[in-house]
């Protein structure tokens, strides 16, 4: 048994609480080295004074998925008095040992000071995601180009609606009432959490460069018409999420004009990180920025000033116009303290409030509970992508990423991150899938059933094309002989699967299967749902799991019965959903 494998520590993903009563255990150890992991438990003040020993029980772990080094393995307990000693037998067919805080041991420690402690489980540490998150399907809305509902408001050089591609500085006139116009298509699709991209006053189409976070850009409309679309949406079931572009501002932001007018004698000097004066604002800028763009001035959130402000912004739209969750752009960039006193403040206001960061990476340090509730999964995106669109990745390979990203975040967690296959940061889906619609339902399909929230980015449901920014940002297509319909019903139909069934929006049971991945078909279970993934130009006979044979089943895409035996043929990039019903 290879002892350095072998990882766990009392915290973050390792132990963590899931509510007020139970905790996750979590172990890690060599891939294939470890055939029965059992948790050694016990409360530490219990003590056998006649053997002069700390009292304990043992329960079984869970085999949680493996990647191509390691096997994690999960077990739920709940302690009676919510305080805990714990310790790891781990066992296979030629050693057992028995590992603690203090090493490995091939005799149980008869004193609790050896193990592993979560000394109590206090109600107001529990990891707490708003319970309607994990329900939630998102669309994403890049409001300048969803639709032109009201012309009056257009900005200058507005251009036909779709008569040019995208450039980084035109504009055709998206706006508010344009999103309330085509609410009911949104309804019908399935869609429960509309994301949009930042709605506040500034200078560019795409917002993100803000001149005054409590206003909306005259482009979009006003405060009256939003808060009509925020009431539309919550008439219809639909959340609204707003991004709080609080890592910087724009280059028209009054503070930072402030400075550039005034350098050092400005009063908001310190709201930035200058390097020197006078200030410098062409690249490479003398001060701080979003990447190493002089228009996208740093803020200093550590700065009691501009904390209070951007505060003050963040409790605004929720007071007056009742918004459901904040996106954090380059959430990871920002001090820890600013977003530990931004869930106060959010949460003080409203409970339920989402708060999703934008990390692309892996990003347990801001989800402990008391900073972000998820973040974009970017990691699990990449994953399915290399797979299904770019083709670098074997069947195995996939497995493993999507186990090692499951493994690397709390279950509560799981439940609740931002799942997606795109956005207005990266090429559209079906542009990197080769415009193969075919592979776009097997990602999506693959995406819609495991945990997590997913998003659809406009326009992916009707087979839009797009390369990266600003290709991604083409006009919303509304002309239905120029929509994809195969698609749009196809989304449809995947959506209300996911609604109606809880096991895909869970991963309690996920398994795949080793032995259909030599033959380069994703098979996996999830309780009672069995799910198959072909990504290959051929059908494929795979063998099914000798537990299936003889089983009966519904197809839940045709509604079919099917008699499993103990093969089944996948047709060319095909996908099926099947439903034990024995």
């Amino acid at each position: 048994m290879l002892k350095e494998a072998i990882y766990h520590r009392p915290k973050n993903e390792f132990a963590y609480a899931i509510d007020e009563r139970t905790i996750h255990i979590r172990i890690r150890t060599k891939k294939k080295d470890v055939q029965q992991a059992i948790l050694i438990h016990g409360d530490p003040y219990d003590y056998n004074a006649k053997e002069e020993c700390w009292i304990k029980k043992e329960k079984e772990m869970t085999h949680n998925g493996n990647d191509d080094l390691y096997d994690y393995w999960l077990v739920s307990i709940e302690p009676e008095h919510r305080r805990l000693r714990y310790g790891f037998k781990l066992v296979n067919s030629q050693d057992a040992l028995v590992y603690t805080e203090k090493g490995f041991y091939r005799e149980e420690p008869l004193d609790a000071s050896y193990y592993f402690c979560f000394p109590f489980l206090n109600q107001i540490d529990v990891f707490s995601a708003p319970n309607w998150v994990k329900n939630t399907v998102w669309y994403q809305i890049f409001p300048e180009r969803f639709a032109n509902g009201d012309t009056s408001i257009n900005p200058p050089e507005t251009l036909d609606w779709g008569s040019e591609e995208p450039s980084t500085t035109n504009f055709f006139g998206g706006d508010f009432q344009g999103v309330i116009d085509h609410l009911d298509y949104l309804h019908e699709l399935g869609i429960t959490g509309i994301y949009f991209t930042p709605i506040f006053k500034a200078y560019s189409n795409h917002k993100y460069d803000t001149i005054d976070y409590l206003e909306i850009d005259p482009q979009f409309g006003d405060k009256h018409t939003f808060k009509r679309l925020i009431n539309e949406c919550h008439q219809r079931g639909i959340r609204v999420m707003l991004d709080a572009v609080f890592n910087h501002s724009g280059f028209y932001f009054p503070p930072f004009q402030d400075v550039l007018e005034k350098g050092e004698a400005s009063r908001y000097k310190d709201w930035f990180h200058i390097h020197e004066f006078p200030v410098q604002a062409d690249e490479p800028a003398n001060y701080d920025t979003f990447a190493y763009v002089p228009t996208m001035p740093k803020l200093n959130t550590e700065n009691k000033d501009v904390k209070d402000y951007l505060l003050k912004v963040a409790r605004y739209w929720i007071e007056e116009f009742d918004i459901d969750g904040w996106r954090l752009d380059v959430a990871n960039e920002v001090d820890h303290a600013f977003w530990r006193d931004f869930r106060k403040e959010v949460r003080a206001i409203k409970p339920e409030l989402f708060i999703l960061g934008e990390i692309w990476h892996d990003s347990m340090p801001w989800l402990q509970g008391d900073q972000f509730d998820a973040v974009m999964n970017y990691r699990f995106t990449s994953s399915i992508i290399d797979y299904f669109a770019h083709q670098t990745i074997d069947a195995n390979q996939l497995m493993h990423s999507i186990h090692a990203v499951r493994n690397s975040y709390p279950e509560t967690v799981n439940d609740v991150q931002f799942n997606l296959l795109g956005s207005h940061d990266t090429p559209r889906i079906l542009t990197v899938s080769d415009e193969r619609t075919s592979l776009v339902k097997l990602q999506m399909t693959l995406l819609f059933s495991m945990a997590g929230t997913p998003c659809i980015y406009y326009g992916d449901e009707i087979a839009m094309t797009g390369d990266q920014d600003p290709g991604c940002r083409k006009c919303m297509q509304w002309e239905e002989q120029n929509q994809d319909q195969d698609m749009l019903t196809f989304m449809k139909t995947l959506i209300s699967l996911r609604k109606e069934h809880k096991a895909f929006r869970s991963n309690e049971g996920l398994r795949f299967y080793t032995d259909a991945a030599k033959l380069d078909v994703i098979v996996y279970e999830k309780q009672d749902l069995l799910f198959i993934l072909n990504r290959q130009e051929r059908a494929i006979t795979i063998p099914l799991p000798p537990h299936y044979n003889g089983q009966s089943a519904i197809d839940l895409w045709t509604n079919d019965p099917v008699s499993f035996e103990e093969t089944v043929t996948i047709d060319k990039w095909g996908y099926a959903i099947y439903q034990l019903t024995t």
